[in-house]
Parts: structure tokens; sequence; C-alpha cells
């Protein structure tokens, strides 16, 4: 697989105020706007890149894939992870955001320093220093 190949996977979410969100991820976690499609004042679709990631976002609605995922807040084992350089930064800039920290900063046995937060529509983020790299041999 190519080093440069674009992104396959894209973690996809619904929130009750998915406008709202899409400035609070950018203010948390220095996500930026790649697209932004609107239906009336919801969020048909949104596009939100991070470094050569990204998550696509939109507003919850009742239709057939909103009966697939639920509700926001359904977390049901759900959670997404963002690896970063600077994990005490990450935790500062979520935590002005007013991100609900569930678990403090904290050093890992394998080497990762991370914490867990929630974002305002309860779904869990973990940010920390662990960084796989496709390609790369796990340890």
């Amino acid at each position: 697989m190519p080093m440069s190949e674009a992104p396959r996977i894209f973690p996809t979410l619904r929130y009750n105020n998915a406008a709202s969100m899409i400035d609070w991820l950018g203010e948390a976690f220095g996500f930026t706007i790649r697209a932004r499609y609107m239906d009336g004042a919801d969020v048909g679709h949104a596009e939100l890149a991070l470094g050569s990631s990204m998550i696509m976002i939109g507003s919850s609605r009742a239709d057939a894939y909103g009966a697939i995922v639920g509700q926001p807040g359904q977390n049901g084992g759900k959670s997404l992870y963002i690896a970063v350089d600077d994990a005490d930064a990450a935790y500062i800039s979520a935590k002005a955001a007013g991100a609900v920290i569930v678990q403090e900063l904290t050093d890992r046995d394998y080497g990762s320093r991370e914490f867990i937060c929630r974002d305002p529509e309860g779904n869990v983020w973990s940010v920390g220093t662990y960084w796989p790299k496709p390609g790369e041999h796990a340890a």
C-alpha cells in the first residue's frame, strides 16, 4: 500500500447540534472544515480534517442510517482515538473547549501519554501519543 494513499476509513458521527459541534471540534482538537453541506439549519454532511485523517459528521435524523447507528449519546462501545505529538497541549485545548474529562492525563505501560474525554453530546474521544502507522510493524 503506498504511504501517500488517501485514508480509507472515515469515522462518521451524528450530532443533535452538528453545526455547533463543527466549531467545537475545531476548538477542542484542531479539526478544519473540508466540506459542509447544509439542509436548512441542519448539517446534511460535513467532512472535518485533522492532518491526513478525516471524520464525517451530520445532524441526527430519523432516517434509515439513523436507525442503524442510533441516536447521539448511545455509545454502545464506540469511541474515537486521536494520535497527537503533545498530549498535554491537546488536553489543555480540549479542557478549555469544555470537554468533560473522563480520565486525566496518564502515562501508559506501552509508552503513550493520553487522556479520555467526552464531547458536549457524549461521544468518547481518547487522545494520546501512541501513533501506529500503516506499513510499520507493531512492536
